[in-house]
């Protein structure tokens, strides 16, 4: 299974990458290929490419702010939750996506 998403707070720094780190990491153990995209305060980091969104099962937004890009996702099955879901959660998270992903 084929994970995408975007973790983006509203500072744009720490919680943003925690949670870009935790849901790689889960995704990972569970034996699923994950790409998390950044929007903080530097910008975009590891953009997702269009091809990555077009093979993705499932995209999840990690998000406490607007991102830019969101019609990327428009066909795509999406779960959304605050960057604080994504950290303290991450294989709960993972799981539900597998589950979405089979609907």
């Amino acid at each position: 299974m084929k994970i995408v998403g975007v973790a983006a707070c509203t500072v744009g720094i720490a919680h943003t990458y925690i949670a870009q780190e935790k849901l790689e990491n889960a995704g990972q153990v569970a034996g699923y290929e994950v790409h998390i995209e950044t929007q903080g305060t530097i910008g975009i980091e590891n953009e997702l490419t269009q091809e990555q969104i077009n093979e993705a099962d499932v995209v999840i937004l990690a998000v406490d702010v607007k991102i830019a890009g969101m019609e990327r996702f428009e066909r795509k099955k999406v779960i959304k939750v605050p960057t604080e879901v994504a950290i303290k959660s991450p294989n709960k998270l993972i799981a539900k996506a597998v589950e979405l992903s089979s609907k």
